[in-house]
């Protein structure tokens, strides 16, 4: 195996940080699987994981702002796989077979990036290697959730090589963190819990090709962060379009207690092969 270094400045002018922060190690293996459907079909896929075990969620990488990352990309995939963060790098780093680079940035802005495979894009970056990596400059409860759904035959077309027309793209399975409806239920990245009173963080990657406009009953949340619409900052609303490759810091304040669901407003996501709700839905539960 070949290692290989590349470091990254993200300093940002308008931002920088006094504060000399920790250095973050970490390591993310490309790892070639399948996952299972709601309906248990198996699905060719890829993704970012911790160890050579595959699962489907990406890990999430949190640090806080002014914090510094030196992150490892390790390919046990069969093929050449690119590596780069969106905002962070100007340009992917190649990654051959048994290889790996290393990746070293100064984050001082907060905010969520994702982290992906620009190879052949978007074809590997909807096959599963796209995650999210959080910045924070808070101490408030957090809460992850990376979209993403997928047309089957699409996964086994790409996984063979072949080439997909995205223009008759039209999914079938939804999932936020690798999960549908009701498995979403069991991540406790995904479904929130907090009291009346408290500060809820939701972090939001859109690591699909499909726009997701994502419904709170409830509550209001307010935009603390959106990668491509600044001037949305503060903006409260219950209802959010993401796009793909975009990404969203929301904040609740709860005022009441109670259960009520979170789910994607265009509802063919709810379901899962035509089945509802075996899609994006999940929920905030709010106690005393």
């Amino acid at each position: 195996m070949t290692n290989r270094i590349v470091i990254f400045a993200a300093f940002l002018l308008f931002s920088v940080s006094k504060t000399i922060g920790s250095t973050v190690n970490q390591k993310l293996y490309i790892v070639a699987d399948s996952i299972t459907t709601v309906d248990r079909k198996k699905l060719p896929y890829i993704s970012y994981n911790y160890s050579k075990v595959f699962t489907a969620q990406n890990p999430v990488i949190t640090l806080s702002k002014g914090d510094s990352l030196r992150l490892w990309i390790i390919n046990t995939d069969s093929i050449t796989h690119s590596f780069a963060i969106r905002k962070l790098m100007t340009s992917g780093m190649s990654i051959p077979s048994n290889d790996s680079v290393l990746v070293t940035l100064r984050l001082n802005q907060a905010g969520v990036y994702i982290y992906h495979d620009p190879k052949d894009f978007p074809n590997f970056v909807y096959m599963g290697l796209g995650g999210m990596l959080v910045v924070r400059n808070h101490q408030h409860a957090s809460f992850y959730w990376n979209l993403k759904e997928h047309q089957a035959s699409f996964n086994h077309v790409i996984s063979n090589k072949g080439t997909v027309d995205w223009s008759m793209y039209n999914p079938k399975y939804f999932t936020i963190n690798g999960n549908s409806y009701p498995h979403i239920l069991q991540d406790e990245n995904a479904r929130i819990r907090g009291k009346i009173g408290d500060t809820l963080i939701i972090n939001i990657s859109n690591t699909g090709r499909s726009i997701h406009p994502l419904h709170f009953h409830g509550f209001h949340a307010t935009t603390l962060y959106s990668s491509s619409k600044g001037n949305s900052i503060g903006r409260i609303k219950d209802t959010y379009a993401i796009y793909p490759m975009e990404t969203l810091v929301l904040q609740i304040v709860p005022d009441k207690l109670g259960e009520y669901p979170i789910h994607d407003h265009n509802l063919v996501a709810v379901t899962g092969k035509g089945i509802y709700p075996n899609g994006m839905l999940t929920s905030i539960i709010i106690t005393p």
